[in-house]
């Protein structure tokens, strides 16, 4: 029965995905939108629904630690993994709305929760100062993707004909449906196999469940890669770690009483953590504007060295001395090295576009 839940998990994965993406794609041409403030907004919150269901489950349980660990896991999951293995499905092409407004939007809220969250407690009022900056940036997307009726229906007549807007919302209501569904499935059946494997709790929760709740968002975003909507595949990303701070850790702290406890581990070691992987998103869309393969891995192997680093530290494994070497003398210098190049050539490239504008 295990297997059968982790496979029929991965089957319900792909087709909702497929259904989202299908579904999220038409509708967003039929009713002036573009597929990118769908992705942001319509999938991306979507997808978040495990993180959502998690952190509120864990607020009312009183283990707020959770809930903080679950949104930062998240959102470095998103980043460095989910982006990664969507540029290795197919290089991604970068928005100028991503750039412009909500790459920016990610780099302040990331900034906010992290000062926010120094005291070691997020309580009401840092939930609602989150939300708060949440909803503007939904606004000014909203505002500025609407395209208008007209310009929908210049761009795709034969969608619109096709297909209807009911139809559309219900693949999307589907397809996020089985996502959910499917993530459960798996996630549960992984953590059986691992507990088969004598794996801790603790470990399981810190790679297994921190990857499962991202599912929906891997599945989405590498398929929709897959089939040239790759606009949904960045916004669902870049919306995603959005709304886990803006909505998903903000609800948890209006709701939790006493506010969301926030561990001293997860202030020195993770939070840091999504802090760069935010930041590192910058060189990297601004270079061409676009992901490439060689990007993605690069996100994949940083993603696969802070897996294993937390996992060596939870089991306070002998290996853990050599990896933080690794990590010191060769990692960190190579990625400085490569955002320093990476900026240097991506403020050059800029320059001279500006200058042959002028």
């Amino acid at each position: 029965m295990t297997v059968l839940a982790f496979l029929g998990g991965i089957v319900l994965l792909v087709v909702g995905a497929d259904l989202l993406v299908r579904g999220a794609s038409r509708l967003s041409l039929s009713i002036g939108l573009s597929p990118l403030i769908v992705g942001l907004t319509v999938v991306s919150f979507g997808t978040s629904a495990p993180e959502l269901a998690v952190s509120l489950k864990a607020a009312f349980a009183g283990t707020t630690e959770m809930a903080f660990g679950n949104v930062v896991g998240s959102n470095i999951c998103n980043v460095l993994l989910i982006l990664g293995l969507a540029a290795l499905a197919a290089p991604l092409e970068i928005a100028p709305a991503v750039l412009r407004r909500d790459l920016p939007a990610l780099l302040a809220l990331s900034l906010l929760t992290a000062l926010l969250a120094s005291d070691g407690r997020l309580g009401a009022a840092d939930g609602l100062v989150l939300l708060a900056g949440g909803l503007a940036h939904a606004v000014l997307s909203f505002r500025q993707e609407r395209r208008g009726p007209e310009t929908a229906a210049a761009e795709a007549p034969a969608a619109a004909r096709r297909h209807g807007r009911l139809l559309d919302a219900l693949s999307i209501l589907a397809g996020l449906a089985l996502l959910v569904v499917g993530a459960d499935l798996l996630v549960g059946a992984a953590v059986k196999f691992a507990r088969a494997a004598g794996v801790s709790d603790l470990v399981v929760g810190l790679t297994v469940v921190a990857v499962g709740t991202s599912l929906p968002e891997i599945a989405a975003s590498v398929l929709a890669s897959l089939r040239g909507a790759r606009d949904i595949a960045v916004g669902n990303v870049v919306g995603s770690n959005i709304l886990n701070l803006a909505i998903v850790l903000a609800l948890t702290a209006l709701v939790a009483p006493g506010g969301v406890v926030v561990p001293s581990d997860a202030l020195r070691f993770d939070t840091p953590v999504m802090l760069a992987a935010a930041f590192l998103c910058v060189p990297v869309f601004l270079r061409d504007r676009r992901v490439s393969r060689g990007e993605g891995l690069l996100f994949v192997l940083l993603y696969g060295f802070y897996t294993t680093w937390i996992a060596l530290k939870a089991q306070e494994s002998p290996h853990l001395a050599w990896l933080q070497a690794v990590v010191l003398f060769a990692v960190l210098p190579t990625l400085a090295v490569g955002v320093l190049v990476w900026s240097f050539r991506a403020a050059w490239r800029f320059r001279r576009n500006r200058s042959l504008e002028i």
